[in-house]
């Protein structure tokens, strides 16, 4: 499992007209699924994220985790993230997992996230989407599940 993170002040997606999410200051999420991943994945990066200290703190040092600021995520599913362009010039998509699948453990990951008490809002899974968003610092991290034995 594959997560962006950006750590932003304000984030939304759209689906045709439809505003279907929208967060202030937090953290703009693309998840990516792979075949392999399971609920343990979800778990790991779900802690990591929510734990994760990207914020500043009163002396401007990133000593500051998502719970600790009490900021939001806005989560949108991102298949690409498994997207292979190392041989030609179109991107293979055999890594990234089937939709019914990943739509399953996108979901997981959200409510593990709101479990913690954070805001989660998301976009539409599958859908064409427009996200936007203001990244602050920047700040961009890809967090990965670990690897299996």
């Amino acid at each position: 499992m594959r997560v962006l993170v950006q750590r932003c002040k304000e984030a939304q997606v759209t689906v045709g007209d439809e505003l279907t999410g929208r967060i202030e200051s937090g953290l703009m999420l693309l998840v990516g699924i792979t075949h392999e991943d399971t609920e343990k994945d979800a778990i790991y990066l779900a802690d990591k994220i929510s734990g994760l200290r990207i914020f500043e703190d009163e002396q401007e040092k990133m000593n500051l985790s998502l719970l600790d600021v009490g900021g939001a995520v806005l989560s949108v599913s991102q298949f690409t993230l498994y997207g292979d362009c190392r041989k030609g010039k179109r991107p293979s998509f055999v890594a990234a997992a089937r939709p019914e699948a990943a739509e399953r453990l996108y979901e997981t990951f959200n409510q593990l996230l709101r479990d913690k008490g954070i805001q989660v809002e998301t976009g539409r899974f599958g859908a064409m989407m427009d996200v936007t968003f203001t990244n602050w610092g920047p700040v961009t991290l890809m967090l990965e599940s670990p690897p299996r034995d």
